[in-house]
């Protein structure tokens, strides 16, 4: 089959990897099945990679099991050791794996450059670092509460940071002393063979790390349900969290789940309102909206309502749909026809239930191959409308005024989910109070930075357990009480 992508933005080396990568090995699947791997911002062919099965997933999580003793055994020094030249490995592959983001994804390039890939370069070189510390032990009484590895992890992880979403669940599963199967989303898989080239050169111990890749009705279902899978670690819907929660039932195991969000901006009436609105515009459309953080709900006050939406315009005009590759480029396409069709039925929706337009919409311009959606802002967004309560996981900001702060810690707190948000104030005293009373995982006062030592996760159903940091690191640990 002609994959169509050229040499100059994809290493030769990824159009076809027909194999799995199981007990430190290249291997061929069970099966002969391929899964297309489409180029969003042209529909274009770009690669293959098998369509695993059951009997795929049997092998890793065999070899998995088989190398956990060796790998919990090891020393903290060890492990550290080994996550420094997987670090060492994925930095001298960083242009690669920003470029295969760029055309996997359709995230700009600079955007797959400095948080695509940095990101995750950043949380694993921290986990050198938590690698190398002595473990945990506590005394309480007469015991000695100490700290294990939990065993086989299986990891499943989206197609949005499709390096980034890995690593926050390898390094600290690798750091604590498990071993892992990691099942990396069918429509960005590529990234993960970078990866897995990376791990191969660092020279982890076979088994440590295997690479099943499918779809999640087949390799998914049969991961999360495996009875030698000690621990699921998921990053995803909040629908199939939960489909992930009933397999893993059966047997008692451990679920981490980081699932959905509908984020408030809130933004109070003494704040520097241009910096507000330029930055929560900034985070809604980050990677083209779909990011799991987003700020999709921006909370005026009512007396600076409409200068908001003013700014809020000008904003988004200066956010522009292209190629990847293009240095003027700020948007890039959505990951697949499916995702762009499901975000412009949120839009059609919106306009239904009465929402007022402000800019973009179904008939805004858009380049005419690819997956594109134009930047959407609808002012006058009631609360419990759909718009206000869904994920839409594309461009798109709903904007909702609001009279005092307590109906803007009402409207904030007015959603099934719980992931993260931000509070705006000239006072920050009175930003850090709203941000008590904020029900979710995360909040960040006047556009403080991302910490990725932080624990990461949600309340509700945005999750359950916490990735990044020590907090992310405990998550893969059983704790035992010795009594003396």
């Amino acid at each position: 089959m002609d994959l169509a992508a050229p040499p100059s933005l994809l290493p030769d080396s990824l159009r076809l990897r027909p194999h799995l990568h199981v007990g430190g090995e290249w291997t061929p699947p069970a099966d002969a099945g391929l899964i297309d791997v489409e180029n969003p911002s042209t529909g274009e062919l770009i690669g293959q990679v098998p369509a695993g099965t059951p009997t795929d997933v049997d092998r890793a999580v065999a070899a998995a099991r088989a190398a956990f003793p060796g790998w919990s055994a090891a020393t903290p020094a060890e492990r550290s050791a080994h996550l420094d030249r997987l670090h060492a490995a994925l930095t001298a592959r960083a242009d690669d794996l920003a470029r295969t983001i760029a055309v996997e994804l359709g995230a700009p390039l600079k955007l797959a450059t400095r948080v695509q890939v940095g990101l995750p370069l950043t949380v694993l070189r921290d986990h050198v670092a938590l690698a190398a510390r002595a473990p945990v032990e506590e005394s309480v009484g007469n015991s000695l509460v100490v700290r294990e590895p939990i065993g086989v992890v299986g990891a499943i992880t989206p197609w949005n940071y499709p390096l980034h979403q890995v690593m926050a669940k390898l390094a600290p599963a690798l750091a604590a002393g498990c071993t892992v199967v990691l099942k990396p989303s069918e429509l960005t898989p590529l990234t993960a063979y970078l990866l897995f080239d990376a791990v191969t050169e660092a020279g982890l111990p076979p088994g440590v790390l295997n690479l099943v890749p499918g779809t999640g009705p087949v390799v998914g279902e049969a991961l999360a349900g495996h009875p030698d899978v000690d621990m699921v670690s998921f990053t995803g819907s909040t629908a199939t969290g939960a489909r992930i929660m009933r397999l893993a039932a059966d047997r008692i195991a451990r679920v981490a789940l980081e699932l959905g969000g509908k984020s408030a901006n809130v933004i109070l009436p003494e704040a520097d309102l241009a910096t507000a609105v330029k930055v929560g515009v900034g985070n809604a459309l980050l990677n083209s909206g779909q990011t799991c953080t987003a700020w999709t709900r921006m909370v005026v006050h009512r007396d600076r309502y409409d200068e908001a939406l003013h700014l809020i315009a000008t904003a988004v005009a200066g956010y522009r749909l292209g190629d990847p590759f293009d240095p003027a480029t700020r948007l890039g396409p959505l990951v697949s026809a499916a995702q762009a069709e499901r975000v412009r039925g949120h839009i059609d929706r919106a306009l239904a239930d009465g929402a007022r337009l402000v800019t973009g919409g179904p008939d805004a311009p858009v380049p005419s191959r690819g997956h594109f959606v134009a930047p959407t802002v609808f002012a006058d967004v009631h609360p419990d409308s759909a718009l206000a309560q869904e994920e839409v996981f594309g461009p798109v900001l709903a904007v909702i005024p609001f009279a005092d702060t307590d109906e803007a810690v009402a409207i904030a707190n007015n959603s099934k989910y719980g992931l993260a948000g931000a509070v705006w104030s000239a006072d920050t005293d009175a930003a850090l109070a709203v941000a008590r009373r904020l029900r979710t995982g995360a909040v960040d006062i006047n556009g403080a930075p991302f910490n990725p030592l932080a624990p990461f996760g949600g309340y509700k159903q945005s999750g359950l357990g916490r990735e990044l940091g020590v907090h992310g690191l405990a998550e893969f640990c059983e704790m035992k009480a010795i009594q003396r």
